[in-house]
């Protein structure tokens, strides 16, 4: 890579290409730290997924607790929302499955809301720079003249710099942005389809166990 191009590119942008460079390294991070975050394999745990789906009646609680405790994070989180809560009314149990997966969908979307500022700011922050360019441009015509073509040139050429910079960054931060968006929600959807499943038996449960008191008494 040609440092001394790039370094030489950084000069003539001006002081503005400071806060751009400074856009362009959170997104990088953001894009990292979510590319590991959001991994399908990491939320959504297979161990988690099939124990919901083998829970057959209250002696399979213990071992899904025991699980959910083994893999924590979202989606363990939301699960042991439901089974923590089994002795209540079906409404309550679904109450604080959503509590907890409103507390859980700000993980999933953690950092997203920086990378659509940084896509929406560092396109502004270029034309501003583009704009301070042009100022200079215009002082420098006042001083020696329209003659002096090559320098005007070499000026808008600088002044325009900024700009190509923030769409540099722009652009990929905001496709960045609408995939995690996009993963996220995926996620999310798919935790919501688990958790109504394990609502579902955890209803069926608490009406077999009236069903047989109601025998008992009888």
């Amino acid at each position: 890579m040609n440092w001394d191009l790039y370094s030489a590119l950084f000069d003539q942008g001006g002081l503005m290409m400071y806060p751009i460079v400074l856009c362009s390294v959170m997104a990088l991070s953001i894009a990292l730290e979510r590319s590991f975050s959001l991994r399908r394999s990491k939320i959504i745990r297979p161990e988690i997924v099939s124990v919901i789906e083998n829970i057959k009646g209250q002696g399979d609680i213990g071992l899904a607790v025991s699980v959910c405790e083994r893999f924590e994070g979202p989606f363990a989180n939301v699960i042991m929302a439901g089974l923590g809560s089994r002795d209540l009314a079906p409404e309550e149990i679904r109450e604080n499955i959503v509590d907890q997966g409103r507390q859980e969908i700000g993980d999933l979307e953690k950092g997203l809301v920086v990378l659509d500022t940084v896509a929406s700011v560092s396109p502004l922050l270029g034309l501003l720079g583009t704009v301070i360019g042009m100022i200079k441009v215009f002082q420098e015509i006042s001083e020696v003249g329209v003659g002096q073509g090559n320098l005007l040139a070499g000026g808008i050429a600088e002044a325009i710099l900024t700009t190509a910079a923030g769409l540099f960054v722009a652009i990929p931060s905001l496709v960045l942005y609408n995939f995690f968006t996009s993963k996220a929600e995926s996620l999310i959807l798919e935790i919501e389809k688990h958790s109504s499943l394990l609502l579902r038996k955890l209803r069926g449960f608490r009406a077999d166990r009236y069903s047989r008191d109601s025998e008992v008494a009888e």
